[in-house]
């Protein structure tokens, strides 16, 4: 159970308003917008709970299981970050990782310092860290619960692309809340199964996400930047 410091934290590092500008992403549903495959709120949901169960979301939360169970061993820790950065299908996806990532521990180091986010900062120098594994190990550092933890990271996640879609296709803010109402099921899932998966057996079945990333690469007007 999450003390009420580590709510506190967690409250935190999932807003919208900590500085990683995870607003400025949209994971390939601006294209989707465009085209016509997301319309309404059935079809947002249909978007994101593909994201977080086979796509680049449910890669995300396996990492971070791992990440944060590894949070004290240096070297395994360090090659779930490098994994989690080629982790990647498209360059934009990509970007939207790794600049979240180095946002968030550049910024957590700041505000929240512990010596294990200092010396993993140091360790990796200027390869790109993914946001997953920065708040996985920021989670563990604190002392923050592994079930916890990814519940927020997934909210947050989920949270993000919602607010993009509300802004997108446009919807109402009472969809946005209808569709997170929708989408919390799934998230609890994703929750519990991803900390079940071994590494190697870590994939993705999404092509059309990553279809709609590829093509959002040469968008003729966009918002995001993927």
């Amino acid at each position: 159970m999450a003390t009420e410091s580590d709510l506190y934290r967690l409250l935190v590092w999932s807003s919208p308003s900590y500085p990683i500008g995870a607003f400025s992403y949209s994971h390939g549903l601006e294209w989707a917008v465009e085209e016509g495959s997301v319309r309404n709120v059935d079809s947002l949901v249909d978007y994101i709970g593909a994201v977080i169960t086979r796509g680049g979301g449910w890669v995300d939360a396996v990492l971070f299981a791992h990440a944060w169970r590894n949070a004290h061993d240096d070297a395994k820790l360090d090659a779930i970050s490098e994994l989690a950065s080629a982790f990647r299908a498209s360059s934009e996806t990509a970007l939207e990782a790794r600049q979240q990532g180095n946002a968030f521990l550049l910024v957590t180091r700041r505000a929240w310092p512990h010596a294990l986010l200092d010396g993993f900062a140091q360790r990796q120098g200027d390869a790109p860290v993914v946001q997953a594994v920065v708040m996985a190990l920021s989670c563990a550092a604190h002392g923050i619960a592994l079930q916890p933890a990814l519940s927020a990271f997934l909210h947050a996640t989920v949270a993000n692309l919602v607010s993009a879609g509300v802004r997108l296709v446009p919807l109402g803010q009472t969809d946005g809340q209808i569709a997170l109402a929708r989408l919390a099921a799934q998230i609890e899932r994703v929750t519990a199964l991803a900390q079940q998966l071994e590494i190697d057996d870590l994939g993705t079945a999404a092509p059309l996400l990553e279809f709609c990333s590829l093509r959002h690469e040469t968008q003729y007007t966009r918002l995001f930047r993927s």
